[in-house]
C-alpha cells in the first residue's frame, strides 16, 4: 500500500463488504469518494491541502483499492447504500462530500436519497442526473472504451491483460502532464488484480443497463437537488465536454458550475490547489444563492465556457 504523510488507515464493515478508509486530520468530516480506476491514493495530492481542516476520509469503495471486492453490488443504488451505512458506522450524523467521476456520481444519488446526511457536495468531472439528451448524445462516441469495460468477461480481461489501455485511459484524461509515473502504475497495478478488474467490469455493466436506462426514460426528472453543490469540469475533458452540463437549473436548489481552463478529466491530480479552495467556498457556504446567481449559473453551464474561481466564491 503506497504512503502518505499523515493518513491513517483503517477498516469499516458496512454490509457485509469490508471498506479500506484512509483518513487524515482533524475537525469537520469530509468524505472522498474516488473515480475509476483509482482508489484513496487518487487523492494524495488534496489531502495536504485539507487535512489541516477536516478529518478526511478517503473510502476505497466495494471492489476497489484495499476494500471488499464482492462479486455483485456494484450499482449505484448499492453504491450510495455503502456510503449511508458507513456514515452510519462512523457515527457521522452528517458529513460533506467530494466525489470524482464515479465517485461523483455515487454522490450526487447520496444527496438526492438522503439530503439530511451531506451538507455540501463537490463534484469533479462528472454530469449531474439532469443533462441536456440535445447536448448529450452527440458527444456519447467519447464514451467508446466504456462499451469495452461492461461486456462480460471482455471488460475483466482488458484490465487483467491489457495495462496500456488503463495508462492510455488516465494519460489522455490529463490536459496536462500531472501523473507521477509511480501513482500511475499504482492505479495501473491495482486495475490489474482478478477481482479489482472483474469490479471495473461490474462497475461499467451496472451503469450501462441501469443509468443510463433511466437517463434516457428521464427517470430522474421529478428528483429536487437540496444540497449546496458545486460541479468542477474540465474545459478539456475528453470524457465529459462542460457543454453536457446543462438543464438542472430547475432541479436544484443552489447548483453552480465552474468551468475550470486548461484542465481535463482529473482534476484533482491536475489542479489540486483550485479543487481546495473550491471545497473551503463551498463548505463555508449556508445560505441560498441570490437569484441573479442561479440565473447566471444556467447561462454559464449552457455556454460551457470557462469562468474563474474567486477566492471563497466557488462557481460564480
Amino acid at each position: 500500500m503506497p504512503e502518505l504523510n499523515g493518513v491513517r488507515h483503517r477498516y469499516a464493515h458496512v454490509r457485509g463488504v469490508r471498506l479500506h478508509l484512509a483518513e487524515a486530520g482533524e475537525g469537520a468530516p469530509v468524505i472522498l469518494l474516488h473515480g475509476f480506476p483509482q482508489h484513496w491514493y487518487g487523492w494524495r495530492r488534496l489531502v495536504p491541502l485539507l487535512s489541516g481542516e477536516y478529518r478526511l476520509i478517503c473510502v476505497d469503495q466495494r471492489g476497489f483499492g484495499w476494500s471488499d471486492a464482492p462479486a455483485r453490488g456494484y450499482d449505484t443504488d448499492n453504491r450510495v447504500a455503502d456510503v449511508i451505512a458507513l456514515m452510519d458506522e462512523l457515527g457521522l450524523e452528517q458529513a460533506r462530500l467530494i466525489g470524482h467521476d464515479w465517485g461523483a456520481w455515487t454522490g450526487f444519488h447520496v444527496c438526492l436519497r438522503s439530503p439530511e446526511r451531506i451538507t455540501h457536495f463537490l463534484a469533479l468531472n462528472m454530469l449531474h442526473p439532469w443533462p441536456s439528451h440535445r447536448r448529450l448524445l452527440p458527444q456519447s462516441w467519447r464514451f467508446w472504451y466504456t462499451a469495452l469495460l461492461e461486456q462480460p468477461l471482455l471488460g475483466r480481461w482488458i484490465l487483467r491483460s491489457r495495462p496500456g489501455f488503463t495508462r492510455r485511459l488516465m494519460r489522455k484524461g490529463l490536459a496536462e502532464k500531472a501523473w507521477a509515473p509511480s501513482a500511475t502504475e499504482e492505479f495501473v497495478r491495482s486495475s490489474q488484480e482478478p477481482a479489482r478488474a472483474r469490479a471495473g467490469e461490474a462497475l461499467h455493466r451496472a451503469f450501462a443497463l441501469r443509468d443510463i436506462a433511466r437517463l434516457v426514460l428521464g427517470r430522474y426528472r421529478n428528483l429536487r437537488l437540496s444540497t449546496p453543490t458545486v460541479i468542477l469540469a474540465g474545459a478539456q475533458d475528453f470524457m465529459l465536454p462542460p457543454g453536457v452540463l446543462t438543464g438542472a437549473g430547475s432541479h436544484a436548489d443552489d447548483l453552480r458550475v465552474q468551468v475550470v481552463g486548461g484542465s481535463g478529466h482529473y482534476l484533482h491530480e491536475e489542479r489540486p490547489d483550485l479543487v481546495a479552495e473550491t471545497a473551503r467556498g463551498l463548505f463555508s457556504r449556508s445560505r441560498l444563492p441570490r437569484p441573479e446567481d442561479l440565473r447566471e449559473v444556467r447561462g454559464s453551464a449552457g455556454a460551457g465556457r470557462d469562468t474563474p474561481t474567486a477566492p471563497g466564491r466557488p462557481g460564480r
